[in-house]
């Protein structure tokens, strides 16, 4: 069985030039945005007292993304906050002046004119863009990589979005996307990949992201509570750099513990950190993994800058790690409650079981100061996004 691996982040000295666009005020204006919506309502935060006691941990919470907005995934959260501050800048107003009944009504459709907007997506990310497009009045058009889902396509298109799988990996159909955008004139590309020039977006994208974990601090003050340990998954790595840079500011000199996880077939972040020359190194290739949504070789040139300054430790999985999660958080221990959790989501949670129960990684477990007095945060980012392939996990097919 592959093994995982991992590595210290040796934190960037240099001029932490990102991570104020995560700060409470920016994420308050998307946490807004969003509580305008009439399908608001903060998703769960699932505490697992069975599994915190199994583990040797003093709190486990799991925060469960499958509720968001009836779309079983947290993208949405950053797809329709860039679209709002988008239609924003080319009004001219502040995306604070832009709750859901303004953002979807004539006056703004009027205004703006027809748009599409161009995207690639494993699948929830353009779902939730479909879906932010349609409230809009507005087209879309959505590709995505060689093997993905057709039950993810067809969701979107259920959405109102045009969507096509290529033959090509999902970084192959960033590209793709960003080309059609600059060829129709009417195209805007919305996208969390940052690179030179395109910035705006992703950056939009991941304050979006921020509502998340800004629930996630309102449900712990409340049961007065501090976490000490944060796992984050990555693919290009905008939502992991989103909550990374909001914990830097909302927990300042106490910033728990920020552990970033990988698909082992797409480890560009580990990579990265392992080389430790400053430089991105991407990860080229079909990026063959069941974790769908982390299927990106190319890093966001943003997130990679507030990850690199903040992350304790890069972890590179293999697929048996996501499967595990899913079973653990889908057949849970007797009085622990179930969480439906996608490959994408539950990697965190076999992360920590295979951290704190196999001793071939007991020296991962002292270096990140796992212990009794441990509070861990986990985010399901995704849940049953792939009926069938998810339940050809718990019944042991994969």
């Amino acid at each position: 069985m592959e093994a995982i691996k991992w590595v210290t982040n040796n934190k960037y000295k240099t001029k932490d030039k990102y991570s104020h666009l995560m700060s409470e005020t920016e994420v308050s204006k998307a946490y807004d945005f969003h509580r305008s919506f009439p399908e608001y309502e903060a998703t769960p935060l699932v505490h697992v007292p069975k599994l915190t006691s199994m583990l040797g941990l003093k709190y486990v919470f799991v925060k469960d993304e499958s509720y968001r907005f009836g779309l079983n995934a947290f993208k949405v959260l950053g797809g329709s906050y860039a679209i709002a501050c988008y239609i924003g800048q080319q009004l001219g107003i502040d995306v604070s002046q832009l709750p859901y009944e303004r953002f979807i009504s004539s006056e703004v459709r009027d205004s703006i004119g027809q748009v599409t907007l161009y995207t690639a997506t494993d699948g929830n990310h353009g779902r939730g863009v479909a879906w932010a497009s349609t409230q809009l009045g507005q087209k879309s058009v959505v590709l995505m990589p060689q093997g993905s889902s057709v039950y993810r396509r067809d969701k979107i298109i259920e959405e109102g979005g045009i969507c096509f799988i290529e033959d090509v990996n999902y970084d192959v159909c960033v590209r793709k996307a960003n080309k059609m955008a600059e060829e129709d004139e009417h195209g805007v590309i919305v996208q969390d990949t940052a690179w030179d020039g395109y910035e705006d977006i992703p950056t939009w994208i991941m304050q979006g992201y921020g509502t998340l974990i800004h629930e996630v601090s309102i449900l712990l003050d409340a049961m007065d509570v501090m976490p000490s340990h944060v796992f984050l998954q990555a693919g290009v790595g905008s939502f992991a750099g989103a909550v990374t840079g909001y914990l830097k500011h909302r927990y300042k000199d106490q910033i728990p513990t920020i552990i970033v996880v990988e698909a082992s077939a797409c480890d560009c972040l580990y990579q990265s950190a392992l080389v430790d020359d400053g430089n991105i190194h991407t990860i080229e290739g079909d990026l063959s993994t069941i974790m769908a949504g982390l299927a990106c070789g190319e890093p966001n040139t943003i997130a990679y800058d507030i990850l690199r300054h903040h992350v304790d430790v890069f972890v590179s999985a293999p697929d048996w790690v996501a499967a595990r999660g899913m079973r653990i958080l889908g057949a849970p221990l007797k009085g622990d409650p179930q969480v439906i959790s996608g490959e994408s989501g539950a990697v965190t949670c076999g992360l920590l079981d295979s951290i704190m129960r196999n001793p071939e990684y007991t020296e991962l477990q002292k270096t990140l100061c796992l212990d009794e007095e441990s509070v861990v945060v986990l985010i399901s980012t995704e849940g049953d996004t792939d009926p069938v392939h998810y339940r050809e996990v718990l019944w042991g097919s994969t």
